[in-house]
């Protein structure tokens, strides 16, 4: 019985140890990828987002002025 005990603590630790390994992992990754998405993906975001609203507006524009052209040209 006591070769089992010891066997059984030897499994613990070992699980302990590897979950702790792996969760001081996870936590630095995690940090690393949201340093990633704040420095990278959240710029990129925001730049292809403004050129969209840019590009809309523009289209937006464009088609006032084809409806103005067309409306005055019923009157």
């Amino acid at each position: 019985m006591g070769d089992f005990n010891r066997k059984v603590e030897e499994t613990t630790s070992r699980v302990g140890k590897t979950v702790g390994e792996t969760t001081e992992r996870v936590e630095k990754e995690a940090t690393e990828f949201i340093k990633y998405l704040n420095d990278e993906v959240v710029p990129a975001v925001r730049q292809h987002s403004t050129k969209a609203l840019r590009v809309a507006a523009q289209k937006l524009h464009d088609l006032a002025n084809y409806m103005d052209k067309h409306s005055a040209a019923r009157k």
